[in-house]
C-alpha cells in the first residue's frame, strides 16, 4: 500500500531490473474494490525533485493538490501529468464522491526521469483530460489508439515532454489487430489493463501482466484475443548517471543532499496537510 488509497505493484526498478530509462518507476494499481468511506483514503503531503509523475486512471478516481498551487481531479481515462522538476510537495486522495461511494479502482503511476539540465526547471502541470486525447481509429473496427504523449501514425498526443517519449493506451477488440514501431534504441514496454492479446504471432500477455521487449528491431504486432485494454510505454534513454533517493532523482550524491537540505528548509514550498 502506498498512503492508504493505492495498493501498487511495482514492475520497475524494484519489481524486476529492467532497462526502461527514461521511465524510473512504474506502480501499477491492478483494479480492487474499495468499500464506502466518508474520510477519503490516499498518501499525505510528501515532495518530489528531479523527474515528472504521470497518473494515468482507468477505474475511480483522484484529487490532488501540489504546492504550486494547481489542484483537479482525474477521472477514468484521465492523465495527470506533473512535472516536480526543481521542487514540489504534493498529496493525492480517493475524490470525495467516489469515496463516500466505493467502487473499482485501478491506476498506474509513472515517474519519468528529466535529463540533468532540466531537472531544476520550474515545475508545471499537465491536465489532460480523456476528451483532450487524441484518438487514432485502427482500420477494420480493430479499435483505437489514444496517444497521451508522442505520435501514433500521425496522430499527435497533447502532452508535452523533455525527451522524446510514446504513451498510449491502445484499446484492442478481440482478434483486432494493431502495429507499432519504435527506434531500436528506444525502451519499451507494454502493460495489460483489461483482456489478453498476442504479441508478435508468439506470446500471449494477459490482465495485469507487462511485456518488456529486447532492444532488437523496431516493429511490434498485437492482437486482441479478448476485448483488451493495453498500456503501451516507449522512450528513448537518457544516458546520464542516476542517484535515487526516496521521492528525489537526481545525478549525483550530492544533489541528493542539497535536495533533503532545500526540503527541509521549506524551499519547496507549503502545502496543508
Amino acid at each position: 500500500m502506498v498512503g492508504d488509497g493505492f495498493r501498487v505493484h511495482n514492475f520497475f526498478p524494484n519489481g524486476y531490473k529492467l532497462k526502461m530509462s527514461p521511465f524510473f518507476l512504474l506502480d501499477y494499481n491492478s483494479k480492487i474494490q474499495f468499500s464506502a468511506r466518508n474520510e477519503p483514503r490516499g498518501v499525505g503531503v510528501h515532495p518530489h525533485r528531479g523527474f515528472e509523475t504521470v497518473t494515468i486512471a482507468y477505474h475511480g478516481a483522484v484529487a490532488h493538490h501540489d504546492s504550486a498551487g494547481n489542484s483537479g481531479i482525474i477521472y477514468p481515462g484521465d492523465v495527470q501529468w506533473m512535472t516536480a522538476a526543481s521542487g514540489i510537495l504534493h498529496k493525492e486522495y480517493h475524490e470525495e464522491a467516489f469515496s463516500k461511494q466505493g467502487g473499482a479502482f485501478q491506476m498506474v503511476q509513472l515517474w519519468v526521469n528529466l535529463p540533468a539540465k532540466d531537472k531544476m526547471s520550474k515545475p508545471k502541470y499537465q491536465a489532460i483530460s480523456q476528451a483532450q486525447i487524441a484518438k487514432h481509429q485502427l482500420p477494420d473496427h480493430a479499435g483505437l489508439v489514444a496517444v497521451i504523449a508522442g505520435e501514433y501514425l500521425g496522430t499527435k498526443g497533447s502532452a508535452s515532454t523533455f525527451t522524446p517519449i510514446h504513451a498510449y493506451n491502445l484499446r484492442l477488440n478481440k482478434t483486432g489487430k494493431a502495429t507499432f514501431n519504435f527506434p531500436a534504441d528506444f525502451n519499451t514496454a507494454f502493460v495489460v489493463i483489461e483482456g489478453e492479446i498476442k504479441v508478435n504471432d508468439t506470446e500471449i500477455a494477459k490482465a495485469d501482466q507487462m511485456i518488456h521487449f529486447k532492444n532488437e528491431g523496431e516493429q511490434i504486432f498485437v492482437e486482441g484475443i479478448q476485448d483488451s485494454v493495453v498500456l503501451i510505454l516507449s522512450g528513448e534513454p537518457i544516458n546520464e548517471p542516476i542517484t535515487h533517493y526516496g521521492p528525489f532523482l537526481m545525478n549525483k550524491p550530492e544533489e541528493i543532499q542539497q535536495a533533503i537540505a532545500d526540503y527541509n528548509q521549506g524551499k519547496f514550498g507549503y502545502l496543508e496537510e
